[in-house]
Order: C-alpha cells, then sequence, then structure tokens
C-alpha cells in the first residue's frame, strides 16, 4: 500500500453514521477498509495516524470561480485548505470558451472584476495565462497542464457558459436570435460537450446571456441533456422576482428534459426576508414531478458580484465599450441613475439599490490610490465622506476603473440561508472570486464554515448530513461514479479534519485568513496538504463529462 490511514473516524458521503477504520490507498484509489478492531493494522509506504480525526472525502466546490486561478497559481491553497479537491467552473454564463478572436477580448474585459484581468487602459493583461486556446478542448487541455505544466492543484470540471456561446453567435444585442444563430449556438454548446463540458451555465442577470428568452434556453438545454449534462443557471432575480425566476427555470427544465443545478440558489433582499419555505415547497414540487433537480449555496448573507452588474441591462446592449459610452454622458448617466435607484434594474434584481449595502471588495488597478481607498467601504459612506451623491461615487468608479469594480451587496437573510441548506437537494458552492483587495470571505472559508458553525456550533446540519452534501450528492449530479465516497475502489480524494476544531478563518476583514482544523487532503492518493500546510503536489486535472 502507499498510505495506510489509522483510526479515521470516517464519514462516508453518504450520509450514514460514522464509524472507526483503517483505510489503504494504492496507486490513487482507496484499496482497504478495515473496520475490525481486532484485525491486524493496515500497513504502507506512509502512515498518518487519524487517531481523533475525522475521514471524510474530499469536498467538492460546485461553483467556483478559478477559472484563470488555476491556471495562475500552482499553490492554490484557497482551495485546498480548506479540503476541496474538485471546483466546477465555467458559471454563470460567463468564461473563456468558446471563443474567437473578436469575442475574447470582451469576455476578458466582462469578467476582469471576478478574475483581475484588465490593464489600466481596461485592455486585456499580459501575464501568466496565454490564452491560447479558442474551443473547449483546447481550454480543457490547458487546464490539463496547469500552470507550471505539471498539473492542477485540485480536479475541475467545466460548464460551457452560455452568454459567451451567445456572444460568438448573436453578439451584445437585446433580441432573439435567429434561426441560423440559434443553430449556431446548439453546435457550439454540443461541441464543448463532446470535447468534455459537464454541462451548460447560463448568468440571467448578466449580459448577453440575459437577453436569451425562455426558447432560447430550452432548445439548448435539450442539446445538453441529449448529452448527458446538467443546466446551471444564475436566474433572472434573486430579489423581488425571484420565486417567478426559480419558476422559470423549472419549467425550462420540464420543456426541455434536461436536468438542473440552481446556482447559489438562495433568497435575498426585504422582499425575501423570511420566504424560505416558499421557495422550499417550489423545489419539492418539481421534484415530486421528477424534475432531476440539485441545488448549491455558500454559507453567509451578503453576495458578491461586480459593481457594472447592479446597472441595468439596456445600458450594457452593444458591449463595455458601449456601457462606458454611456456613463460618459450626462444624459445616459442620468436614465441608468432613475432605473437603479427608483425603479429597480434588472441587474440589481428588480429592487432599488441600497448604497448603503454595497461595499467595495476589490478594484482592477489597486495600485491607483483613487481607487485603492473606496476597497472595504460602503459606496454610501465614501459619498458621505465626499459630499457627493452615491451615484456620482459609484459612476466615477465605474468609469476609472474600467468596470473592473467589484462589490459585497449585504443583502441576505440568515433565517433563509440555514432553511435553504437543510433541504434534500442541497449542494454546497463558495461562489468564491479570489480577486480584490478584501474579497468576500466565503472563497477561503466555505467548507469549514459549513463544518464549524453550521454543524458543531448550531446544529443545523450533522456532521453525516453536510459531509453528504458537499461530497456525495455533488459527485451523483457531475456523474463521477468513482469519487465523493469513502469507498473500496473509489478514488482516494480524501480530507482528515478535526471534528471539534474545524473552523473558517476567513472574516470580512481578513478575508485570506486560513481555516482550523483540516490537517491532511489527499487528490489521487497524494498529499497536497499535510499537517495543515501546502506541499507542491499537482495531481489535479480535468475531470471531462462520461
Amino acid at each position: 500500500m502507499d498510505t495506510a490511514i489509522r483510526g479515521a473516524t470516517v464519514v462516508d458521503g453518504t450520509g450514514a453514521p460514522p464509524y472507526r477504520a483503517d483505510v489503504a490507498l494504492a496507486a490513487g484509489r482507496i484499496a482497504e477498509i478495515r473496520r475490525d478492531p481486532k484485525a491486524p493494522r493496515l500497513t504502507g509506504r506512509r502512515v498518518l495516524d487519524a487517531d481523533g480525526l475525522t475521514l471524510t472525502p474530499g469536498f467538492i466546490d460546485m461553483h467556483a470561480h478559478s477559472d484563470l486561478a488555476l491556471l495562475r497559481d500552482p499553490d492554490h491553497s484557497a482551495k485546498v485548505a480548506q479540503g476541496v479537491t474538485l471546483e466546477v467552473i465555467g458559471q454563470d454564463g460567463l468564461s473563456y470558451a468558446p471563443v474567437d478572436d473578436r469575442t475574447l477580448p470582451q469576455v476578458r474585459r466582462a469578467i476582469a472584476g471576478w478574475n483581475g484581468d484588465t490593464t489600466t487602459d481596461g485592455e486585456p493583461a499580459a501575464g501568466a495565462v496565454d490564452f491560447t486556446w479558442r474551443t473547449v478542448a483546447g481550454y480543457l487541455a490547458r487546464l490539463d497542464a496547469g500552470p507550471t505544466g505539471d498539473g492542477l492543484p485540485v480536479n475541475a470540471a467545466y460548464l460551457v457558459p452560455h452568454g459567451t456561446v451567445r456572444m460568438l453567435a448573436v453578439g451584445w444585442d437585446d433580441r432573439p436570435a435567429t434561426p441560423a444563430e440559434l443553430d449556431r449556438m446548439r453546435a457550439l454548446v454540443a461541441d464543448g460537450l463532446r470535447e468534455g463540458a459537464v454541462g451548460m451555465s447560463s448568468g440571467l442577470t448578466y449580459t448577453p446571456g440575459m437577453y436569451a428568452p425562455d426558447a432560447e434556453l430550452t432548445e439548448l438545454c435539450r442539446v445538453v441533456a441529449a448529452h448527458g449534462g446538467y443546466h446551471c443557471p444564475h436566474h433572472r432575480s434573486y430579489g423581488a422576482g425571484a420565486l417567478d425566476a426559480y419558476a422559470e427555470m423549472i419549467a425550462v427544465a420540464r420543456a426541455s428534459g434536461c436536468a438542473l443545478h440552481l446556482a447559489h440558489a438562495t433568497l435575498n433582499f426585504g422582499v425575501n426576508a423570511g420566504r424560505a419555505a416558499d421557495l422550499l415547497a417550489l423545489l419539492d414540487t418539481a421534484l415530486a414531478d421528477g424534475i432531476d433537480l440539485t441545488l448549491d449555496t455558500y454559507p453567509y448573507t451578503p453576495g458578491c458580484t461586480a459593481l457594472a452588474a447592479l446597472l441595468p441591462s439596456a445600458a450594457h446592449e452593444g458591449g463595455p465599450d458601449a456601457l462606458l459610452a454611456r456613463l460618459r454622458s450626462d444624459t445616459e448617466a442620468a436614465r441608468i441613475r432613475h432605473t437603479l435607484e427608483t425603479t429597480g434594474s434588472d441587474g440589481c434584481h428588480g429592487v432599488p439599490v441600497d448604497w448603503d449595502t454595497i461595499e467595495v471588495s476589490g478594484v482592477a488597478h489597486p495600485d491607483d490610490p483613487a481607487l485603492a481607498t473606496h476597497v472595504g467601504r460602503t459606496v454610501a459612506a465614501v459619498a458621505h465622506d465626499r459630499g457627493e451623491e452615491p451615484f456620482a461615487v459609484a459612476r466615477r468608479l465605474l468609469l476609472a476603473d474600467r468596470l473592473g469594480t467589484t462589490i459585497l451587496q449585504h443583502v441576505g437573510h440568515e433565517e433563509n440561508v440555514r432553511a435553504i441548506m437543510r433541504h434534500r437537494a442541497h449542494t454546497g458552492g463558495s461562489d468564491g472570486i479570489l480577486h480584490g483587495a478584501k474579497p468576500h470571505p466565503r472563497a477561503y472559508g466555505t467548507f469549514p464554515r459549513y463544518l464549524g458553525p453550521y454543524v458543531r456550533d448550531t446544529g443545523t446540519l450533522t456532521l453525516p448530513e453536510c459531509v453528504a452534501h458537499l461530497t456525495g450528492r455533488p459527485a451523483a449530479r457531475l456523474r463521477l461514479p468513482d469519487r465523493g465516497l469513502v469507498r473500496e475502489g473509489h478514488r482516494a480524494d480524501l480530507v482528515l479534519l478535526d471534528a471539534d476544531t474545524v473552523a473558517d478563518g476567513a472574516t470580512f476583514a481578513a478575508p485570506r485568513t486560513p481555516p482550523t482544523g483540516i490537517h491532511h487532503v489527499l487528490l489521487d492518493g497524494r498529499l497536497t496538504l499535510h499537517h495543515g500546510h501546502r506541499t507542491d503536489a499537482l495531481p489535479g486535472r480535468v475531470l471531462r463529462r462520461a
């Protein structure tokens, strides 16, 4: 045996009660689980003493934004230190494949706030990522190599991003696709799935994806279903129209026959306080009707996005340059402000923006003092200190930072967070944006936060339930037959943690603080975290759709 783990309390990812066992690993797989306390101890070339520790499957981050981080940072401790062994990227309808020479710079600029990928003049930045690919197959091959050519710190799975596909076929116009354009989108989605993507994401409060009618989504989801994938929508509202937006995505799933995974499925803003029961009843009805449905959440109340995403979709039509031109125009800016502050923009989920809840978490150009001073402060606070209107602060920031500003949006409700995470279709996803001076702590703390505050401290979930939400259930959604469980023959993606001390260290004041209580992480049997310290192992690869 390569490794023997002795005396662990095994929580196997099925939801079953824990048991004590020795576990032996060989050739990247779980070779033997020995539960008989009277049997001889398992041995191996390496022995990990797990007395007092809990052994779980590796955690699966069902909603990650590491699309460029995996190509830049071989350490990637933000996720490895949490026990994450697999991330699902290509989220919210926007990522870096498939593209062409026209759309690659557009998508890079559109999601620079997520990934930090522009220069001071707003053009795509040079650096560690070469962007030589154009297809999904090319991007996945580039991911396989990792930052150094030796592999990845975690495994990755990819969703074909609908908004990026629409950019290629339709552009940035707010209109339905023509029959020829829809045919091209069908072909692009099918190509991506054949090349290894596990499904399709859509971002229906982000342009250009929000311009798609339901009929377009249904047609593309039929393609996804035919290839055995799933649809992962960031639906049209998490605010005033949230329940209708959830029902809309369920209707698309019903019409297309496509499996549905609801991204960061929560209910935010004052209009939704205490309404989790309404959402859960909607989900239960869909499940009873035979809809193949799962969802993910992060265990925090604030959200995180780009500041530009709050603006009305009409302001984005034509792409980033057109949006910047509208912001420069006093007349156009006044229209944007009215929609944003009075009627409620579709980008802000139909709710008039409350600038006291909008905290700047990062800027694309932190070396510019005029921009960096905004970080960690709300737009309202900056406006008060400067004697300005909040919209004037936001407008100036968007123009100076070339749309690259990220924000925290403090609009969530703890009772909704707890109720939704208990649901039988729930999985864990960090939605973690790693870019910015003060990113959301969920990027560094989601999984230990589930295990500490929500299992040990409040009893919101039992430990076996929670581990199943973070491992076995997402592996089933991804149709991974040999991951997500502690079971003989399965891949040795494993975490050894102290259930009495595991906790998130990341806070809003110090968002990059590592967690505590996670001792060892193994990926395909190789230690990526050893006694709490990152090793130099890079055993990760892209897990392609089977």
